[in-house]
């Protein structure tokens, strides 16, 4: 028997929805990246944080219509805090917008080494918030996965002082944004498409206060014309799945393994173009795509581990509490019992 043969069905549901979704993403994540090339380069649309609200208000149109048909999950009876909706709100056009400003001044290479830093932003922000610690093992599998992507993505670190600030104020948005769309999903029971029916407007608030600062003159002024209009929806239409598949990714794990799975789909995506398309990004970007890889899979085997000694722990409480209650007489002839 395998390793993946001993886990329980719940944990083997888990990890095929897991893996689905990482794929679903990395589809969607490939096609976008095509089509902001398209937008960037060859449209001519240089409004990064513009093109971030329009991806937000398609998102928004979007999701009215499934409300309009009853198709949109409820929000759950136990409401959250608002001030917790609106601070996912707030740092959701940051870590969006941010991003996209930070494509636009920097390379890929110091953008990347950006990302790495959104792990141990995570790992400091949950000890902070809510006492959260990681364990010895998975602090060397974390380094081992940066140490890896590091040597397979950042080749190249051009950037200029104003695109720097901008990555550098991006990294705790991100991690924030991550940690909150996980936490409100698993402890609060918010389904994705809730969450993002109440979050988007206020993003697109603070995304409409940001384009003065950060976007270039000359946005009322864009030519227009059918096949810049349809390159824009069409990536808007991908942004919005790509932010679905994303949250709901994060409610089915962690914020931090979340981006050890954003990292899994930078070293795929090099390591296919290598062998499918031919390119040749260096013996050393091939060799830190690996490293990285076998990081994320001792990573991902302590995450499994520690979900199989979880499992037993949990049947267990709930039988003793079952014979508690058939000890206080709650078996389904006492006072207030329910039977079916």
């Amino acid at each position: 028997m395998g390793l993946y043969d001993n886990f329980s069905p719940y944990i083997k549901q888990l990890f095929v929805m897991i893996l689905v979704l990482d794929v679903a993403e990395l589809s969607y994540m490939i096609c976008l990246l095509f089509l902001y090339f398209q937008v960037f380069k060859n449209v001519g649309f240089q409004f990064p944080v513009f093109l971030t609200f329009i991806h937000y208000a398609v998102s928004w149109a979007l999701m009215a219509i499934l409300n309009s048909f009853s198709l949109l999950p409820a929000s759950p009876p136990s409401k959250s805090n608002p001030l917790s909706l609106f601070t996912l709100g707030i740092v959701m056009s940051l870590s969006t917008g941010l991003a996209n400003v930070s494509l636009k001044y920097n390379s890929v290479g110091f953008y990347q080494m950006a990302k790495i830093a959104v792990t141990p932003s995570i790992v400091l922000a949950e000890f902070i918030w809510y006492k959260r610690s990681v364990t010895f093992s998975k602090v060397i599998a974390l380094t081992v996965v940066s140490i890896g992507v590091a040597i397979a993505t950042v080749t190249d670190l051009q950037f200029s002082l104003f695109g720097a600030c901008v990555a550098l104020a991006w990294i705790i948005p991100s991690a924030v944004n991550k940690i909150l769309w996980s936490t409100m999903q698993q402890q609060e029971n918010w389904t994705a498409l809730s969450l993002m029916w109440k979050t988007t407007p206020i993003t697109l608030l603070f995304l409409v206060s940001m384009i003065p600062f950060l976007d270039p003159p000359g946005v009322l002024t864009f030519q227009w014309s059918f096949s810049n209009t349809s390159a824009i929806l069409v990536s808007a239409f991908l942004g919005f799945l790509l932010q679905w598949s994303g949250a709901l990714a994060l409610g089915a794990t962690s914020a931090i393994s979340h981006v050890v799975l954003g990292q899994f789909k930078t070293c795929v995506l090099l390591l296919g173009s290598y062998y499918i398309f031919g390119s040749n990004p260096g013996i050393i970007s091939i060799c830190g795509a690996f490293i990285a890889i076998g990081g994320m899979s001792f990573f991902t085997y302590l995450n499994l581990h520690a979900k199989k000694q979880l499992s037993p722990l949990k049947v267990s409480s709930s039988l003793a509490k079952s014979k508690l209650g058939e000890g206080n007489g709650q078996n389904g002839d006492g006072f207030g019992a329910e039977s079916v």
